[in-house]
């Protein structure tokens, strides 16, 4: 779907949901995010003719067992996913991927301040890993430009893991411009707490947005309570 030069560019954007979280929204009061809105609103703010198609977000299900609230963090979960999707039903999608852990534990070196790693000392711990969401948003980047839905893409994500992705889109599609959001908190006074943008994704982006503010995800955030046809969906208390 090859735009021509006076109509919209048609836009998607990826979103690493994992990487997202863990970069920008854990614990801060902004993880009830409007994602469409974000970015309807990134993409006039670029001002570049671009027209938000859809957001797919990248994910595995919460588990009770490990998440901070047990059930309460699984129920916040679905109430997030089921707000967007009302809200915006087919501009929005989900796509889940999975969780992999031994139940017998990991035999993992153990810390010490100030020593080096000796992997004589080890311990048993319960390590989580997320599976698949690095693959089904890879293919579903290259998938959908392989069906020419898009004109620009966007990928939400600092982890560089994602690179192969858009390496084989700049050489495949050169034509499809690619735009990555890094979503890590600025730099304050020249200091920055959190990890640094990536440069192998800069490396293959047309364009880049180094970080998310606290202003920007303030003012993209869902309303509280937002009615369906049937039980309205309330923001989660912890949230």
């Amino acid at each position: 779907m090859t735009s021509n030069s006076t109509s919209s560019r048609n836009t998607a954007v990826y979103v690493d949901g994992y990487n997202l979280y863990y970069g920008r929204l854990r614990g801060m009061a902004f993880k009830w995010l409007d994602l469409v809105k974000l970015f309807d609103d990134l993409l006039i703010q670029r001002d570049q003719n671009e027209k938000l198609a859809k957001v797919y977000l990248f994910m595995a299900p919460a588990l009770a067992t490990f998440a901070s609230h047990g059930n309460a963090s699984v129920e916040a979960q679905a109430a997030y996913h089921r707000a967007l999707k009302s809200r915006y039903d087919d501009r929005f999608e989900t796509i889940y991927g999975t969780h992999s852990f031994d139940r017998s534990g990991t035999l993992l070196p153990v810390y010490v301040p100030g020593q080096p790693c000796d992997r004589t000392l080890r311990t048993r711990v319960w390590k989580l890993e997320e599976k698949k969401t690095d693959v089904n948003l890879a293919l579903h980047m290259y998938r959908d430009a392989c069906r020419g839905l898009y004109d620009r893409v966007v990928l939400v994500s600092n982890d560089s893991d994602a690179e192969p992705a858009l390496e084989a889109l700049r050489s495949d599609f050169p034509h499809i411009m690619r735009g990555v959001v890094m979503p890590i908190r600025p730099v304050i006074s020249g200091i920055t707490t959190h990890r640094r943008p990536s440069g192998s994704l800069a490396k293959q982006a047309d364009w880049t947005l180094a970080h998310l503010g606290d202003d920007v995800l303030a003012a993209a955030q869902l309303p509280d309570i937002i009615p369906t046809r049937k039980k309205p969906i309330r923001k989660p208390a912890h949230w």
